[in-house]
């Protein structure tokens, strides 16, 4: 709500009843708004939270997690050494054994700069296939948080949209009304005596 626009609850003999409802709409949804996006935000991310839980649960009780050997070399950061370097992953060959005891290819994220032949840890499912880990604590919070913001901002985004259509819809109806009395006022100034 703009600064200004308190005006519309001072007393003004040019004061239109679309005015204090344009006032009234401001002043709601500044209230409002935040007080339900707080809420989406909550329930989204309680739900979203139990869903990663749960997946992360599910992933750990159906994969399991053995030791594959680099086939060909990880590529190398550009930046070897940096904090960058330490958090990125480069799709890689490995080789592993699975359950029945068969040799198995596949890719995995290993970090730069691994020599063929390092030993790495992936996750494989049950039919043999290299999975996504589940997901830790830290990466449950991050999707987590993410997922409450989107709901924040959806709440506030739709917010500003009512208050742009409740204007809109506003201003037609008085520039319809400017319209119909300047009709009636026009013809006493134009018509010449």
């Amino acid at each position: 709500m703009h600064p200004l626009s308190l005006w519309r609850w001072r007393h003004n003999p040019l004061y239109r009843c679309t005015d204090r409802l344009q006032g009234w709409t401001a002043l709601v949804l500044l209230l409002l708004v935040p007080v339900l996006g707080v809420g989406a935000a909550y329930v989204i991310g309680d739900a979203a939270h139990r869903h990663y839980l749960a997946d992360a649960e599910h992933r750990r009780q159906t994969l399991r997690l053995t030791t594959a050997v680099l086939v060909h070399d990880a590529p190398d950061h550009p930046e070897p050494g940096s904090a960058e370097a330490r958090e990125n992953r480069y799709p890689a060959p490995v080789r592993f054994t699975d359950r029945d005891g068969r040799t198995r290819t596949g890719e995995a994220e290993v970090l730069p700069g691994l020599r063929a032949g390092s030993s790495v840890e992936v996750w494989v499912d049950a039919d043999g296939r290299i999975a996504e880990p589940p997901l830790n604590a830290e990466r449950i919070r991050s999707r987590t948080m993410g997922w409450a913001l989107v709901a924040f901002l959806t709440v506030t985004f739709a917010g500003g949209v009512v208050y742009r259509c409740v204007t809109v819809v506003l201003r037609r109806r008085n520039l319809a009304e400017w319209d119909t009395e300047w009709a009636r006022t026009a013809k006493r100034w134009t018509t010449s005596p």
